[in-house]
C-alpha cells in the first residue's frame, strides 16, 4: 500500500475521493457545463505518490487542497497534484464512459505531507508556483462546493476510512507541463503556512 505522511507518521489511504468541477472559472476554461450536483470520482491507493513525473505531452496538472480523514471527520491538510491524460479524458467524455484510464493511473495523484488542521475550513486558501510564476491561486470562497458539503455527500453513499484524502477540485490554470520545471504548492490558513511542497519534475 502507498503511503502519506500525516503528522510525522505514515498513512496508508485506502483511497483518494476526488471532487470534479469545484470552481467556475476553471469549468469555463475547460469549456464544461457547470453540474446538477457534486461530481465525485476516485483514485485507487496505487496512484499516490510523492513524485511528479513527466507522462506524456497532453497530461496536465491540476493543484488542489486536500484533506486527509479520520473518524470519518477532516483531520488533516495537505497540497495535491491531480494528473490527468487530458486527450484520454476528453475521448471518454464524448463516449459517456468512466474517466478512471484518464485520472486514476499509477502516480496520478502527487501529494505533499499532511498536517493536522481543525480549524475554520473558511480560512483556507492555497497557491501553485510553477517556474517560479504563480500558475493557480483558490480559496474556500471560490469552491461551489465547501469541504463540509464535500463530506456529507461522499458520507452518503460511501464509507470513508481513516487515512483516506480528499481532493477538493481545481482552480483555473491547468496545464501540460515539462521534464524539469519545479513546482512549489502552497496552502494557508489566513496568512499562516500550513503545508509547502516542492516538486521538479523528472523525466
Amino acid at each position: 500500500m502507498k503511503q502519506v505522511i500525516f503528522d510525522g507518521r505514515e498513512v496508508s489511504p485506502s483511497k483518494v475521493v476526488c471532487i470534479g468541477r469545484n470552481y467556475v472559472e476553471h469549468i469555463e476554461e475547460l469549456g464544461n457545463e457547470i453540474p446538477e450536483q457534486m461530481v465525485v470520482f476516485n483514485k485507487p491507493n496505487s496512484a499516490i505518490t510523492d513524485t511528479l513525473r513527466y507522462i506524456e505531452p497532453t497530461c496536465r496538472f491540476e493543484g488542489e487542497i486536500c484533506f486527509l480523514i479520520e473518524k470519518g471527520e477532516i483531520a488533516g491538510i495537505g497540497f495535491g497534484l491531480d494528473l490527468t491524460k487530458a486527450s484520454i479524458q476528453n475521448r471518454l467524455k464524448e463516449k459517456g464512459l468512466p474517466w478512471e484510464r484518464a485520472k486514476g493511473f499509477d502516480g496520478s495523484a502527487v501529494l505533499s505531507d499532511f498536517v493536522p488542521f481543525r480549524e475554520s475550513m473558511e480560512s483556507l486558501r492555497m497557491t501553485l508556483h510553477v517556474d517560479g510564476k504563480l500558475q493557480q491561486y483558490a480559496g474556500y470562497g471560490l469552491m461551489m462546493y465547501k469541504p463540509s458539503v464535500m463530506l456529507e455527500e461522499i458520507k452518503s453513499f460511501m464509507t470513508l476510512e481513516d487515512g483516506d484524502i480528499i481532493m477538493s477540485g481545481t482552480p483555473k490554470g491547468v496545464s501540460t507541463y515539462e521534464a524539469g520545471q519545479t513546482f512549489v504548492g502552497r496552502v494557508y490558513s489566513d496568512e499562516t503556512l500550513l503545508i509547502e511542497q516542492t516538486w521538479v519534475v523528472q523525466g
